[in-house]
């Protein structure tokens, strides 16, 4: 098994501007690092500068219309070793959501799974 913690928690926004205003004007966080997937898709990391910190992933353009019932969109749980937590999950028999590992375009690598409610939890490790 290799090292874990809770890596960050995304969270689904209709307006990224005035997500990130908000979170770094009212909670004091930082933007730490913003991008755009080929497919359009846009995250962006907040925190507090901390070294191995939990973070904020807001995301945008996932899907149209968020649910009323709330916009947490997964929870992500960092390793040392993306390929080797894919193995031992898909050893266990839970459901993937992702058919492959996927890379960001700056090097982090992830792969959803569901949780037994259907939550989305992600495997993700950072560069």
């Amino acid at each position: 098994m290799t090292k874990r913690k809770i890596d960050h928690v995304g969270i689904m926004v209709n307006d990224m501007d005035s997500s990130i205003k908000f979170y770094t004007e009212v909670a004091g966080l930082e933007v730490k690092d913003r991008n755009v997937h080929a497919n359009g898709l846009e995250v962006v990391f907040l925190g507090y500068g901390f070294e191995d910190e939990t973070e904020i992933e807001l995301i945008h353009g996932f899907k149209d219309q968020l649910p009323s019932e709330g916009k947490v969109h997964h929870v992500a749980l960092s390793v040392s070793d993306i390929q080797l937590e894919w193995d031992r999950v898909k050893q266990i028999g839970v459901e993937f959501i992702d058919q492959e590992i996927a890379t960001m375009p700056n090097g982090i690598r992830y792969f959803f799974i569901y949780g037994p409610e259907k939550e989305w939890i992600e495997f993700f490790q950072r560069v």
